[in-house]
């Protein structure tokens, strides 16, 4: 025997070896895979029903804003129209009062002026 068969035994040995170490270690490998794929299984039918719910509630959210929306739009209107009509009568009490104080305006001028002269006329007696 010479040293080139010894040598190619022992790494035909090595080989062989290593062979044996590889098909170990794939078959751990082919576990881990397994369960890997048992885990998003299992996370994937615990998400779909969190995906469904959260859609659901999207889809209620968008409604209540929708609602809220037409909610609000209303109330501008009838504030626009509080406004108007609080506007109107405003300006019917302004022509109510320029149209009374020019007369009593008056009137309370000659009463004053009746008043004055009815004490002149008072005091003249008295003299």
């Amino acid at each position: 025997m010479t040293l080139i068969d010894i040598l190619t035994g022992i790494v035909l040995i090595l080989i062989s070896a290593l062979v044996i170490f590889l098909i170990v270690y794939l078959g751990k490998i082919t576990r881990s895979i397994e369960f890997l794929q048992k885990d998003i299984s299992r996370l994937s039918d615990k998400l779909e029903p969190l995906v469904t719910s959260l859609s659901e509630l999207t889809s209620k959210i968008s409604d209540l804003s929708d609602q809220a929306r037409g909610q609000l739009e209303t109330t501008k209107g009838i504030v626009f129209k509080v406004k108007n009509r609080v506007e109107t009568i405003l300006e019917f009490e302004e022509k109510i009062r320029a149209g009374i104080e020019g007369p009593i305006s008056g009137v309370l001028n000659q009463i004053k002026a009746i008043s004055n002269g009815v004490n002149t006329f008072l005091s003249y007696l008295k003299k």
